[in-house]
């Protein structure tokens, strides 16, 4: 029992919002609070400050956090543990990856799993969200990792890491300085964005559309096929990119750029597995397993 409780403070520590933390557990709102409540009532602390709308951890929060990545990692490594334990795996895994998730998810996963897997070698190769699909179809991968709104039905998608793409300035952009923004506003500044083709745009736009915005509206300074490309061209330009958080966190601890909070816009994305439909092949569904029971912090 205690245990589903501290996965609820997990949650909401991680997302710092009530509401997203219900529909992520599937448990209404008010239970999550009881679950907070309860926690609190038998340390005898607080782990939440609440400024309006806004939470934020408590020092005794913060320190109930560092725990639960403790223990929710033992528990992820044990299982996997025990079921790989007789399970000798070799042989080649052909992985393709969206930009985004082989530079800023999945390397340390790989190096996690040839740790613990030494005879299986593993291939990456990159591209965006049509390219791993065509390489996927043409079985010149075995398995992709993807992200975006649409499904195709010739291939079987399983969930793998949630995300968020936020507005990004450098810091001392005019917009760092301002709490929010309305979607409107938008249409005065110049932005970076990913190529056609990218999952990455795709799920920009059907945000951005259900505030009223077209993406093809926004003044467009430049195009460039990677995360990376435009998060060190935004720190040294004026212009404004839609990135994940993900892509952003070092740059944020160091002050080099802030996020921009847009109002009434909010853009999640799932990243997901993707094989072909009617192939059940070991090694890539090993991977798959391990990665999903990996930790990310």
């Amino acid at each position: 029992m205690f245990d589903f409780r501290l996965k609820v403070f997990y949650t909401v520590a991680k997302r710092l919002n009530f509401t997203k933390a219900s529909e992520e557990l599937y448990i209404t709102q008010p239970a999550v609070t009881k679950h907070i409540k309860e926690i609190e009532n038998y340390f005898k602390v607080r782990l939440f400050d609440r400024n309006g709308t806004k939470i934020k951890l408590t020092p005794a929060g913060e320190m109930l956090m560092q725990y639960s990545e403790q223990l929710f990692s033992v528990y992820q490594n044990l299982e996997f543990d025990m079921n790989a334990f007789n399970q000798h795996k070799s042989g080649t895994l052909r992985i393709g990856a969206s930009t985004t998730a082989a530079q800023y998810l999945l390397p340390p996963v790989l190096a996690s799993f040839h740790h613990k897997f030494e005879a299986v070698k593993v291939q990456l190769i990159t591209g965006n969200t049509e390219q791993i699909e065509s390489a996927l179809q043409n079985k010149s991968i075995d398995l992709g990792i993807i992200e975006g709104k649409s499904k195709n039905s010739i291939f079987r998608y399983t969930p793998f890491v949630k995300d968020e793409l936020v507005l990004v300035a450098k810091t001392g952009h005019p917009l760092s300085k301002k709490s929010s923004v309305r979607p409107e506003d938008l249409l005065k500044y110049a932005f970076l964005m990913r190529e056609p083709g990218s999952g990455t745009l795709e799920v920009i736009a059907h945000a951005l559309k259900q505030t009223g915005i077209k993406i093809s509206a926004l003044k467009t300074e430049m195009q460039l096929d990677s995360s990376e490309s435009i998060k060190l061209y935004l720190l040294n330009s004026e212009a404004l990119a839609f990135l994940s958080v993900y892509a952003v966190f070092k740059e944020l601890k160091n002050n080099e750029c802030t996020i921009v909070d847009v109002k009434g816009l909010n853009i999640e994305r799932q990243f997901n597995f993707i094989q072909a439909q009617g192939h059940a092949e070991t090694l890539p569904d090993f991977f798959m397993k391990f990665a999903i029971s990996y930790n990310f912090k």
